[in-house]
């Protein structure tokens, strides 16, 4: 009871220790800093009381706050009164936080009595012991498994040796092959009425077009660089215009041709090659300037994005502009949107024009494959967003691969027998 009683008093003590500031003989400051310590060295006296009644006064350890190692004791030079029997007292509260924790003051207890909590996520506590605070790692930079020291944040991207991009390389080259033998089978069977029928010039520059985009997707994966981001952007907003814009051309084709059969019709002067290809030529030089103005004012560069996830660094590309990437696409946009009204308002057209039936469900499928990327691309991050956006342009092309050239191609290798005038009128 007597001792509680001696612990209370000592305790009491503490609020006015706290208070105390003097100079000592040595002009050295001395107080008692926000942990109790003293902010001076000082030496640990063992009091040995020996039996003729002399005190000997032995140290047996020291404290100085300017060393790492601030607390050393040797307990072997200890003396303790012969009728002391039990474990030698430890002059602390709790036991000290090691790396990756920090203290955590009890409420209404000393402050050497404290709970060790580990770090917060991102933070660390270095290689000393009992950290009040922990510190966060640079940007680029994250905790260790420890939460004792900061390593290199790892960096990402959509890379040839990933699983998703190595998938993605796949189907890139085999629709790449696919659109190679159906542009080779238009070139063997390009005298043939069906491939005749609607400006087979047209119909080359198309599947040659769409053989770029399947290789365009390419410049997508890897790490992006400098040339390679400004490529991907310019190149995917150019070669689509002379997909779309030739797409366009065909419609017009198809819809002047049926109108020019009729006697007297104004629409038969429309029906030469060069209003076919001055539709597709200004249509691509349009898009060449707004990508020209795009990469003179604000073109893409390589980006280090180190706010998808705590522990890794994603390498994309930005746009640099927004606006003129939107620019691009809204271009993109209203050539798909006006192919596709001119094809569905001509849809009902005769048999021997009813590529426009094809060319409005091609279009139907590119416009519900763009309108899907929007929310996936928006809701996706990382490595992940790239592959979506390598993925519309892959199905898009494949779209407009199958629903134009395909029909054709079973006519040509399964049904000959359709592939003549007369089944064309």
């Amino acid at each position: 009871m007597g001792l509680r009683n001696t612990a209370n008093e000592v305790e009491q003590l503490h609020h006015y220790l706290k208070k105390v500031h003097f100079k000592n003989n040595l002009e050295d400051e001395v107080f008692f800093n926000e942990n109790g310590d003293l902010n001076v060295p000082y030496n640990i006296i063992n009091m040995v009381f020996l039996p003729n009644g002399i005190i000997h006064h032995r140290i047996v350890g020291s404290y100085n706050p300017f060393q790492k190692q601030d607390f050393t004791i040797n307990e072997k030079k200890i003396i303790w009164e012969s009728t002391f029997n039990q474990t030698p007292p430890q002059a602390k509260c709790s036991e000290r936080c090691p790396p990756g924790f920090r203290k955590l003051t009890r409420e209404g207890e000393p402050v050497c009595c404290y709970d060790c909590v580990p770090c917060p996520e991102g933070e660390i506590s270095s290689q000393s012991v009992d950290m009040d605070n922990c510190v966060s790692c640079s940007e680029n930079q994250r905790p260790n498994h420890e939460r004792n020291s900061c390593i290199p944040k790892l960096i990402t991207f959509l890379s040839y040796e990933d699983s998703l991009g190595n998938a993605l390389t796949i189907s890139s080259i085999f629709f790449f092959l696919i659109n190679a033998v159906i542009l080779r089978i238009f070139i063997t069977y390009r005298d043939t009425p069906i491939v005749r029928a609607n400006n087979r010039d047209i119909s080359f520059i198309l599947l040659t077009s769409l053989m770029s985009c399947f290789l365009c997707s390419l410049m997508f994966i890897g790490r992006p660089q400098v040339t390679t981001c400004i490529l991907r952007q310019a190149a995917f907003g150019i070669i689509f215009t002379i997909s779309l814009s030739s797409i366009l051309a065909k419609t017009v084709t198809v819809v002047t041709a049926f109108h020019a059969t009729k006697p007297g019709s104004r629409f038969q002067k429309w029906m030469s090659y060069r209003v076919s290809f001055s539709i597709i030529l200004s249509c691509f030089l349009l898009q060449v300037l707004i990508c020209l103005v795009w990469l003179c004012t604000a073109p893409p560069f390589p980006y280090l994005n180190m706010h998808v996830d705590t522990g890794i660094i994603v390498v994309e590309c930005n746009e640099g502009s927004a606006i003129a990437f939107y620019c691009v696409l809204g271009f993109l946009a209203f050539l798909a949107a006006i192919s596709f009204i001119i094809a569905f308002l001509s849809r009902n057209l005769p048999d021997g024009f009813n590529e426009a039936k094809n060319i409005t469900f091609s279009m139907l499928v590119f416009c519900s494959v763009w309108l899907t990327f929007i929310p996936a691309y928006l809701s996706t991050r990382g490595k992940y967003t790239v592959a979506v956006e390598i993925f519309a342009i892959q199905a898009s092309s494949a779209g407009l691969l199958g629903c134009i050239f395909i029909p054709k191609c079973y006519i040509i290798l399964l049904r000959p027998d359709m592939n003549s005038r007369k089944c064309l009128k």
